[in-house]
C-alpha cells in the first residue's frame, strides 16, 4: 500500500499569498508617501516590496502550495509595487516639472511594466528559466529607486537636469521591459558551487563597496545588470552564433 502523502494545512496555503499581499501593500504605501513628498520612505517601501516579492515564490515552493492563482496574484502585486508605484514616485519627484510630457513618460513606464508581466505570464514555458526576455519589472522598479537615492549625490549643476534624466530613465527602462533583450535569471547556474572562491571574493567585494557607498552602488549594480543584458544580446550572443555557424559549416578545400 502506497504511503499517504500529507497535504499542507489549510493555513499554509495562505502564507505565500499573505506575503504577496504585504508586497502589494508596500507598493501602495510607497505611492502614499510619494504624494506626501516623502521620497526616501517611498523608495524604501519599494525595496522592501522587492524582498517580499522574492520570498513569496520560495515559500510557495517550500510549502508545496504553488498555484496558478498565486502566479496571477503575484503579477498583480508586481504591477502595483514595481509598475504603478515607481511611476508615481518619478512623477511626484521630478516628472511633474515637465507637465504633460512627464505624465506621458510615467504612463509609458507603467504601461510597459503591465505589458512585461502579461508577456511573462503567457510565455514562461516557452522561454525557459536561464534568461528573462526583457528587463524584469522588479529590476525596473529597483533601478528607479536606486536612481533617486543616487541623485542625492549629484553636483549642484546637474540638479536642474534631473527632470530630463528621469524622463530618459522612465522611457528607457520601460522600453527595456518590453524588449527582446535577454537578462540572466540566475536560476539554473549555481555560481557558488561552480566557482566557490571567486564567487565568495566577488560577493565580499561587492558587499563591502555597497556598504561603503550604499546610495551610489545600488544604482551602479542596476546599471551593470541592464547594460550586461544589452551587451549579451547584441554583442556576445551574435558573436557566439557566428562562431557556431563557422564550426558547423563544411570546411572548404
Amino acid at each position: 500500500m502506497a504511503p499517504e502523502v500529507k497535504k499542507p494545512r489549510k493555513g499554509v496555503y495562505l502564507l505565500p499569498n499573505m506575503i504577496t499581499t504585504l508586497s502589494m501593500f508596500l507598493g501602495f504605501l510607497s505611492m502614499v508617501w510619494a504624494v506626501q513628498g516623502r521620497f526616501e520612505s517611498a523608495c524604501f517601501a519599494i525595496l522592501l516590496s522587492a524582498v517580499m516579492d522574492g520570498l513569496d515564490g520560495k515559500v510557495a515552493r517550500l510549502t508545496n502550495t504553488a498555484s496558478e492563482f498565486g502566479v496571477q496574484y503575484d503579477s498583480l502585486s508586481d504591477l502595483v509595487a514595481f509598475g504603478i508605484a515607481p511611476a508615481m514616485l518619478m512623477w511626484q519627484w521630478q516628472l511633474s516639472a515637465l507637465g504633460r510630457v512627464g505624465i506621458a513618460a510615467a504612463f509609458i513606464y507603467a504601461a510597459c511594466g503591465a505589458l512585461r508581466l502579461a508577456r511573462f505570464n503567457v510565455s514562461t514555458a516557452a522561454v525557459g528559466k536561464r534568461f528573462f526576455i526583457g528587463l524584469p519589472i522588479p529590476a525596473g522598479g529597483c533601478t528607479v529607486v536606486t536612481f533617486v537615492f543616487c541623485a542625492a549625490h549629484f553636483p549642484d549643476f546637474m540638479q536642474g537636469a534631473l527632470p530630463y534624466m528621469t524622463l530618459v530613465l522612465a522611457i528607457g527602462v520601460g522600453v527595456l521591459m518590453v524588449s527582446k533583450v535577454r537578462y540572466f535569471s540566475f536560476k539554473e547556474y549555481d555560481f557558488l558551487r561552480a566557482h566557490p572562491i571567486r564567487t565568495m571574493l566577488c560577493f565580499l567585494l561587492v558587499l563591502g563597496t555597497v556598504i561603503s557607498f550604499p546610495r551610489v552602488m545600488g544604482f551602479v549594480l542596476c546599471a551593470v545588470y541592464i547594460v550586461g543584458g544589452v551587451l549579451y544580446t547584441f554583442v556576445i550572443l551574435p558573436r557566439r552564433n557566428r562562431q557556431l555557424l563557422r564550426a558547423l559549416s563544411p570546411q572548404s578545400d
